[in-house]
């Protein structure tokens, strides 16, 4: 079901959002029978607390809703969906004024909060809905959050139903929606077409890897999406182990956030020309897997000692972004669940990333906070040049040692791209808890920054 903001009606309840500062005087205005009510129910403001106030009939005719206080609201995000969480099911209208950039992210909060996965089980639903509050932008803020519900359920999808076939179906049907073009290069048609790599590791899957190259727009500057396409890592014959390979479903989490962005940026008509690539494969055990100790030649002509088939999406990005760099886009971008080191490092909430371009990398560090989707630069640190070159090949995809996983990882694919301001994004693309507008599983990192920052990045 859509997520959308519930039509205007006389109906609505207002909500009024009350912070621990302010609550004292907020009280002290209602009338003596709620706050005889609230001081019944022992009502606190801290995040999402909620209480239905009535009228002289019982009906409800306002609700309240904790907003907590500076420090609660700086250790979490969307304070407004903890709020849509524990109201009853009904009809609600905002009555209390925020500044425009946090009504705008608190709205689409609230929206979020109706995301379910019901693919293979009901969950409940229908729960508090919200008019869109007046000033805000209901259809900017709707194509947000459906397409960050494309991004989680593309995610949360399980590797039997979401393969590089269906992978490449979801695309087709997003590129018929937004009237985009869609050419796929599938199986043994990547050899003829010299992209070796991408053939490499998804050859010994029953489903044949492919090149998903999605157009659309034909003005303004180009940009350029590549998203990890890996549907299932079992690690190949350097094979997870069972703990490791749970959630591995999740390693396609590059594309569905770059599929999730792009729905953003057509839903939204930027004045641009788009290019999404996603190299769709299943790194699969059988006889003809890639194996420890192959060299393998890149389209770009790279050769690359393979010390772990279980660093393969460098692999298939590498080719991807090779051919992303011969349409000399504008901006480059690339998104992936590349490495546990990145997690290590900062967790599962952060989305690193890694450019030369400090004015780009100021720029995303200043909308990112703005609405509440963090990243964190990571630096492309050169002395570690060396640990990817292991003199056999010109590099190596499984640097020994363990040191500076996602740095090297980074400095990896940068070697496939003369973009000066190519960005690599490496995500977790998993929410392990769920939290007010966030449902644990899939979901989207870095997306809703790159589109605020894109009207600077590429001067729209």
């Amino acid at each position: 079901m859509p997520l959308s903001f519930a039509p205007d009606s006389e109906d609505a309840l207002p909500l009024h959002l009350v912070d621990s500062d302010g609550y004292d005087g907020w009280c002290a205005a209602q009338t003596p029978a709620h706050q005889a009510w609230l001081a019944a129910g022992d009502f606190k403001p801290g995040i999402g607390k909620s209480a239905l106030l009535p009228g002289p009939d019982g009906a409800p005719v306002m609700a309240v809703a904790g907003f907590g206080d500076a420090r609660a609201r700086a250790r979490g995000r969307f304070p407004l969906a903890a709020a849509a969480a524990s109201l009853p099911k009904g009809t609600y209208r905002l009555a209390t004024p925020l500044p425009a950039g946090d009504l705008e992210t608190e709205a689409l909060g609230w929206l979020l909060t109706g995301y379910r996965f019901d693919r293979y089980t009901s969950q409940p639903g229908d729960g508090a809905a919200l008019v869109c509050p007046e000033g805000l932008d209901a259809v900017r803020i709707e194509a947000i959050a459906n397409a960050e519900a494309l991004t989680r359920d593309l995610i949360n999808t399980p590797a039997s139903d979401m393969g590089p076939d269906a992978l490449e179906a979801a695309c087709r049907d997003l590129a018929t929606a937004f009237d985009a073009t869609l050419t796929v290069t599938t199986g043994d048609a990547l050899l003829a077409n010299n992209l070796p790599m991408i053939h490499a590791v998804g050859r010994a899957a029953t489903a044949a890897p492919r090149l998903i190259d999605m157009r659309w727009g034909t003005s303004g500057p180009q940009l350029t999406l590549v998203g990890k396409g890996v549907c299932f890592d079992t690690g190949g014959l350097n094979l997870k182990p069972g703990n490791s390979m749970a959630l591995m479903k999740k390693d396609m989490g590059g594309a569905a956030t770059v599929l999730g962005l792009a729905r953003m940026i057509m839903a939204l008509n930027l004045p641009l020309r788009l290019r999404v690539l996603i190299p769709a494969v299943e790194n699969a055990v059988s006889g003809n897997a890639f194996r420890p100790g192959d060299i393998l030649t890149s389209r770009k002509g790279l050769t690359v000692e393979i010390n772990n088939t279980d660093a393969e999406g460098r692999l298939v990005l590498a080719d991807a972004l090779t051919l992303a760099d011969e349409d000399d886009p504008d901006l480059l971008l690339s998104m992936a669940t590349l490495t546990g080191a990145a997690r290590v490092a900062v967790g599962p909430d952060l989305s690193p990333f890694y450019t030369d371009d400090d004015t780009l990398a100021a720029a995303l560090s200043s909308v990112a906070s703005e609405v509440s989707d963090p990243v964190w630069r990571m630096p492309f640190w050169e002395p570690y040049e060396k640990m990817i070159e292991p003199g056999i090949a010109d590099l190596d995809n499984a640097p020994s040692g363990g040191f500076a996983g996602s740095i090297t990882a980074a400095l990896f694919l940068r070697r496939f791209t003369s973009n000066p301001r190519y960005t690599h994004f490496d995500i977790y693309g998993w929410n392990p808890t769920p939290a007010p507008g966030r449902s644990k599983g899939g979901t989207g990192m870095g997306a809703r920054a790159l589109l605020a920052a894109l009207p600077e990045l590429l001067n729209l």
